[in-house]
């Protein structure tokens, strides 16, 4: 969602010295194009119908995006932080402590955007806001943002399993917020409250979610430049996606495992199991039994859901970065909105709040998506970044500066 100005995967370590000039490379095309898909894909979770009014089936959008492309916003998110933070080499000493201190500031600005933002929608929100979640996103991030690639893989995998475990473990003892889209009235009033939401109870939690923070920023440290590494990142996300299916298929639907969701939560029948695997939960999922951590249903995210998403966002990814080699030009409007998805989507949200989309829902999405897209391309060729992200990267610039500058002066 936020993206971090990306000069690209392999710059050396001394572009960034303190002192020198700043080097950078054209940015990948690819990436851009799969954070602009990501934003098409949460407008038409957000505008859409979910199902089928006549056969009651889930949408073919609600089949391809529901919940995927959330988990792909924060997988980007993590390969821009790995980008901006010395791509395949990390920074090191005052330049990542300076990096460090960036991050902490872009966390604050877009938590405060997020509470703005959910200032002014309705009580009963046309879409969950994952700006918020985004500023602790970033939080999390800082103590990792040093690590080399196959150290955050590592991490991003335990992360997928712990994290849920921790959600399912604590969700009957921490307090629920009445709210989906948490203001600045509810932190003042409960920040406690919103802390448990933010980080386990709400719809993008923070501490399952790491798992794609801590994926992207190791992807990111990869040479993504290379036709082998996007090969092999294309490959090992259908690999990984199709590997955490037939884990349900096999675990949930072919040994028990449902029987077990049935025999644990009496109060739903295999219709009610069968909605929330199909369509999330409403609003979390049973702490009866551990089997629900086998599921692969939008925003359940049980370690199934999320080595799937994981999955396939790296394969999306990995795509994009392929056609792009031949193709970029014909990616020119997604990738324009995904250089400038935190503006973009910010205006998404304020417009959904006029409540308009309702009668008209593919209209409204067209207008959305329409809008996006010309102003992204147009806006980019006259300025480069997307007023917001420029703000915010002015304001995190200028704390990265003050450590650097503090550094130069003791030395």
């Amino acid at each position: 969602m936020v993206n971090v100005h990306h000069p690209a995967a392999g710059a050396p370590p001394s572009a960034e010295a303190p002192g020198l000039p700043l080097i950078r490379k054209p940015r990948l095309v690819g990436v851009d194009a799969a954070r602009g898909l990501a934003l098409l894909g949460m407008m038409s979770i957000h505008i859409l119908p979910a199902w089928n009014p006549e056969t009651y089936e889930p949408t073919l959008q609600w089949q391809l995006f529901a919940g995927r492309a959330a988990a792909l916003f924060a997988l980007l998110a993590g390969v821009g932080l790995a980008f901006s933070s010395g791509g395949r080499t990390p920074h090191r000493g005052r330049t990542m402590t300076g990096d460090r201190a960036g991050l902490l500031v872009r966390a604050v600005l877009i938590t405060v955007l997020g509470l703005l933002v959910n200032q002014v929608m309705p009580e009963d929100p046309p879409a969950y806001d994952i700006l918020l979640y985004y500023g602790m996103f970033f939080l999390l991030a800082v103590p990792f943002l040093h690590l080399p690639a196959r150290t955050l893989f590592v991490l991003a995998g335990v992360a997928a399993v712990a994290g849920p475990v921790l959600m399912q473990a604590l969700r009957d003892v921490l307090p629920a917020l009445e709210v989906y889209n948490p203001t600045v009235t509810d932190v003042l009033s409960d920040p406690g409250t919103v802390l448990s939401q933010v980080l386990l109870t709400g719809t993008y939690p923070a501490l399952p979610y790491l798992a794609y923070l801590l994926a992207g920023m190791g992807i990111g440290r990869l040479n993504l430049r290379s036709l082998h590494v996007q090969g092999r990142l294309l490959g090992a996300g259908l690999v990984l996606a199709v590997g955490a299916w037939l884990v349900y298929w096999v675990l949930v639907l072919q040994s028990g495992g449902y029987d077990h969701l049935m025999s644990s939560t009496p109060w739903l029948g295999e219709e009610q199991i069968d909605e929330i695997i199909i369509w999330g939960p409403d609003p979390v999922l049973p702490t009866t039994t551990w089997w629900w951590l086998l599921i692969p249903g939008p925003h359940t995210n049980t370690p199934v859901a999320i080595l799937y998403d994981l999955g396939s966002g790296a394969a999306v990814l990995g795509a994009f970065l392929l056609v792009a080699r031949k193709a970029g030009a014909w990616l020119l409007p997604l990738g324009a909105m995904g250089s400038m998805t935190l503006t973009l989507y910010t205006a998404h949200l304020l417009a959904l709040a006029a409540m308009l989309h309702y009668e008209v829902p593919l209209l409204w999405f067209l207008i959305h998506a329409g809008v996006a897209a010309l102003f992204a391309v147009a806006w980019q060729r006259a300025y480069g970044r997307g007023p917001l992200e420029q703000g915010v990267a002015w304001v995190a610039g200028a704390g990265r500066g003050l450590v650097l500058g503090a550094g130069r002066r003791e030395a």
